[in-house]
């Protein structure tokens, strides 16, 4: 992402990475481009929601100077060096991925809207950066990992943007959750009361054809629930279960 020396070390590591997951059958490689620990996904983990479940929380007043240039970065990167570097790695490993038949996934940035934290710029923050990401090197082989409480977190119109990428089959999977607010400042909630009406996203993933896979994604945390989730996990399978039935009918 850097554009370091190692950049093309690092770039055959991924195409053998591909190769390897084609022979082992794997279909989907989901990844990102934005260098992680630089500053805080989320300022809380225990906000109080239904039932009394614990929910993550974003607010950008809370984070101390998330502008500047953290101390792990050398340098500031302008975002056309960013998308330079993103660029050339994408036509290097994307060929591999057609060869191998494994299908990458890119997911944006969280929490998206904002364009540089940390002195790093955040590509994958709007509609139209995807896009532009789906442009470089078209293929079926490279698509998107949907992720609808990143999108959700800037306001967008949920069953707009799932048509918008699905009627051209760019969608790999998706993470279905929501929450409540948009950037600067939202939280997590349980994935039936956030700010997207739930059934209309799973009916518009039915009307283009998406026969993909539908993940729970930061769920709650539920009284007696397991490190894993599995409470938090077992309402949101169950209730997509439920929509996508009802869909189907």
């Amino acid at each position: 992402m850097l554009g370091t020396d190692e950049a093309d070390a690092r770039i055959e590591v991924v195409k053998e990475l591909l190769r390897n997951l084609g022979d082992a059958d794997i279909p989907i490689l989901g990844y990102q481009w934005n260098p992680r620990g630089l500053v805080p996904m989320r300022t809380r983990t225990d906000r109080q929601i239904r039932g009394a479940a614990k929910a993550t929380e974003f607010d950008l007043e809370a984070l101390d100077a998330p502008f500047e240039r953290a101390e792990t970065v050398e340098r500031e990167y302008t975002e056309e060096e960013f998308w330079t570097n993103y660029e050339r790695f994408v036509e290097a490993v994307v060929p591999v991925a057609e060869d191998a038949g494994v299908r990458m996934a890119l997911h944006p940035v969280d929490p998206p809207g904002i364009e540089q934290m940390g002195g790093i710029p955040r590509l994958f923050r709007d509609v139209d950066a995807f896009e532009r990401a789906m442009d470089v090197v078209p293929s079926y082989y490279h698509g998107l990992k949907l992720c609808l409480g990143c999108f959700s977190q800037i306001g967008e119109d949920i069953p707009a943007l799932i048509r918008r990428f699905g009627e051209r089959d760019q969608i790999v999977f998706v993470h279905f959750r929501d929450v409540v607010g948009t950037v600067p400042r939202f939280h997590e909630t349980f994935v039936d009361e956030g700010n997207f009406d739930e059934y209309e996203a799973v009916q518009a993933l039915h009307d283009v054809g998406f026969d993909g896979a539908l993940l729970p994604d930061h769920v709650p945390e539920m009284e007696d629930d397991t490190v894993w989730g599995h409470r938090g996990n077992a309402f949101t399978a169950g209730y997509l279960r439920g929509l996508i039935t009802a869909v189907e009918r």
